[in-house]
Formats: structure tokens, sequence, C-alpha cells
């Protein structure tokens, strides 16, 4: 009833940008949490950012001041943004919301995107 879809991605050389974008649609009624999750290879699923929906901002201390995000609650969209990428930073990186349903009143579920894969790589 909720899905999440990214857009970008890709081979990057370092050096280069990352620019993520997610959108949500479906049967919303609010979404409490959107943000960033990565995993690079051999590693597990770490938080990079997220915001709630009352501005609080959450991240990892290793990405704060590398790592942008907004969020767009009326749109119910989301990015995620990268100068001077490095291969450390070739991960699979995933959009995350945790959303009210407007069929589901006194509960909230997470949703996951499809996870685009980055590889930054000469």
């Amino acid at each position: 009833q909720v899905q999440l879809v990214e857009s970008g991605g890709g081979l990057v050389q370092p050096g280069g940008s990352l620019r993520l974008s997610c959108a949500a649609s479906g049967n919303i009624f609010n979404i409490y949490t959107m943000g960033w999750y990565r995993q690079a290879p051999g590693k597990q699923r770490d938080l990079v950012l997220s915001i709630h929906i009352d501005g609080d901002t959450y991240y990892l201390d290793s990405v704060k001041g590398l790592f942008t995000m907004s969020r767009d609650n009326a749109k119910n969209t989301t990015s995620l943004q990268k100068n001077g990428l490095k291969p450390e930073d070739t991960a699979v990186y995933w959009c995350y919301a945790r959303v009210r349903r407007a069929s589901a009143y006194g509960r909230s579920d997470e949703y996951w995107g499809q996870g685009p894969q980055v590889t930054v790589s000469s």
C-alpha cells in the first residue's frame, strides 16, 4: 500500500557527486521519519541521515558534515547528496520511511526503497 521509489546511483568516478532522490506514495496519512541507510560490501546496513517530521535530524557521527539530506513533507520526497566521493562510499543506498497509513490508525510501519547500487571507481 506504500511504495518508496528511488532514483540515482550507478558508477561514479572518485571526486564525483552522489545525488539520490526518493518519493513515497500510496495509502499515506503521515510520514513520521524519512531517511537514508547504506550497506557497504560485507558490512551491515547503517543509518546515514534521517529527519523526523518535527525537524529533528539523526546521523552517524562518521558522516556528519559529509552527507546532506533534505525532506519535503508536502511532497513526501527526500534527497541525499555527497560531494567528493571516495571508493569507501561504494554501497547500496536505501531510502527509508516510517509511515502511518490512512487505513491503519494507531500504528506505523517501515518501508524501504529498492536500494540502488552506488559504485565509486575509476
